[in-house]
C-alpha cells in the first residue's frame, strides 16, 4: 500500500560469523556457559530489528502506566518487575476497557513486557502468567467490535481535533507526576501535529524533515520533505494558519527557536527533564507523539499518525481545494486507491443524494 510505513532492518548489514556471539575474553573465575549466554545475549540484542525495540519499550512504557493506574485501586504501586498471572491478566482487561486496544495488539504487548522484563531485568515470567492473560485475550478475539479497533484506514483528523490536541491541558497520573510532559515537549507535539497535518507526511517523512529544509518564504513556509525508502522527495507550501493553535508557521517558529539549531534534524526527543537528544525523533516516536497528544485532549477517536496525512485530503476536498494541489502536498502516486479513497471521503457530503430532492 502507498501509505504503509516500513521500519526496521530485517537482516543485519553483513553476514554474521560464528565469532561474533562468542565473548572476547573468559574470565576464568566464572562459568563459561554464563559467559555464553551473556554474550548470546548481546549478540541477539544488537541485531533485533529497530522497530521491535522501539515496540518493546512502548510495551513497556504501557506497563509502567497501567502500574501507576493500579495504586491508587489496590492503595500501592506494584514494581515494574510484578509481571505476574494477577497483574498480566489485569493488564489484557485495563488494555482492552481503558486504552481500546485491538486483540492484535494486546497479544503483542504480553509479549513486549514478557520480554522486557526477561532480558532487561532478568525477572523469569511464570509461564501461567502469560497463559492466563492470552486465555483472557481469547475472547476479545473472535469479538467483531474488538477486532474492528485494529482494521481499517486511519480515521481523518480534523482542524478542530488538532486545536484541541493542542490546546489540551495534561493531567498527571496519581502518583508519579514525571508522565507529565515538560512544556518543552509539549510544544515540539504541536508543531510536529501541525505540521504533519500541513505536509500530508507518512511519519516516515515527519521523522526525515530537516531544519535546514524548513524555510519561511513569502506567505508561510517552504518545505522540502526529503526521499524516504525511494519516494520521490517534495518542496510544498504551507501558508500561515488561522488560528494560533494550529498555525503550523507559529507553531514551527517557536519551536525552532526552542531548537536552537539552523541544521540536523526538525523533531528530536525530549526526556522528563526538558532536555533535547541529538538525533531525530523516529517514525514511530512521531506516531507516538500524535496518538498521545490525542488521548491528552481526550477524543473520542483514537488518531494515529497517518490520520494527520488522511486528515489533509479529506479536510481540503470540503473545503474545495483541487485535488492535484492535494495530490501535490502528500505526494501521493496519480493511481494510489487510498488517495481516491480520501477524496471520496471528503466529497461524501457535497451535493448528498438525498439532498434537496423533498424528503
Amino acid at each position: 500500500m502507498d501509505d504503509e510505513p516500513l521500519s526496521g532492518e530485517l537482516l543485519p548489514a553483513a553476514s554474521p560469523q560464528v565469532d561474533d556471539h562468542l565473548p572476547d575474553v573468559v574470565d576464568p573465575t566464572q562459568s563459561v556457559l554464563a559467559a555464553l549466554d551473556q554474550a548470546a545475549g548481546k549478540y541477539l540484542a544488537d541485531r533485533r530489528p529497530e522497530k521491535t525495540k522501539s515496540g518493546y519499550a512502548r510495551d513497556w512504557a504501557l506497563w509502567q502506566e497501567f502500574l501507576d493506574w493500579l495504586e491508587p485501586r489496590l492503595g500501592r504501586r506494584p514494581a515494574d518487575t510484578d509481571v505476574t498471572k494477577g497483574t498480566m491478566v489485569s493488564f489484557v482487561v485495563w488494555l482492552d476497557t481503558v486504552k481500546q486496544a485491538a486483540p492484535n495488539t494486546i497479544d503483542r504487548r504480553i509479549t513486549g513486557v514478557t520480554v522486557t522484563a526477561r532480558r532487561e531485568y532478568g525477572v523469569t515470567v511464570p509461564k501461567e502468567a502469560t497463559e492466563a492473560a492470552r486465555e483472557a485475550l481469547k475472547p476479545m478475539k473472535v469479538d467483531p467490535k474488538r477486532i474492528a479497533r485494529g482494521r481499517g484506514q486511519a480515521p481523518a483528523a480534523t482542524p478542530a481535533q488538532i486545536r484541541e490536541m493542542n490546546t489540551a491541558v495534561p493531567k498527571p497520573t496519581a502518583t508519579r507526576k514525571k508522565h507529565v510532559p515538560p512544556d518543552i515537549a509539549l510544544l515540539r507535539d504541536r508543531a510536529l501535529a501541525a505540521l504533519a497535518f500541513s505536509i500530508g507526511g507518512r511519519v516516515s517523512e515527519v521523522s526525515a524533515l530537516t531544519v535546514d529544509g524548513i524555510k519561511l518564504e513569502g506567505e508561510g513556509l517552504v518545505v522540502h520533505v526529503p526521499s524516504v525508502k525511494g519516494r520521490p522527495s517534495r518542496k510544498v507550501p504551507v501558508a500561515f494558519g488561522e488560528h494560533a493553535a494550529t498555525c503550523p508557521v507559529r507553531l514551527w517558529l517557536a519551536w525552532r527557536e526552542v531548537l536552537g539549531r539552523t541544521e540536523g534534524p526538525a523533531f528530536v526527543p525530549v526526556n522528563e527533564a526538558g532536555r533535547l537528544a541529538e538525533h531525530r525523533l523516529s517514525p514511530d516516536g512521531c506516531r507516538i507523539a500524535i496518538t498521545r497528544a490525542a488521548q491528552r485532549a481526550e477524543l473520542d477517536t483514537r488518531l494515529t499518525g497517518h490520520s494527520m496525512r488522511a486528515g489533509l485530503v479529506t479536510t481540503g476536498r470540503k473545503k474545495g481545494k483541487r485535488v492535484e494541489k492535494l495530490r501535490a502536498q502528500t505526494g501521493h502516486s496519480e493511481n494510489s486507491p487510498v488517495f481516491w479513497r480520501y477524496v471520496r471521503d471528503g466529497e461524501m457530503w457535497e451535493d448528498a443524494a438525498t439532498e434537496g430532492i423533498g424528503l
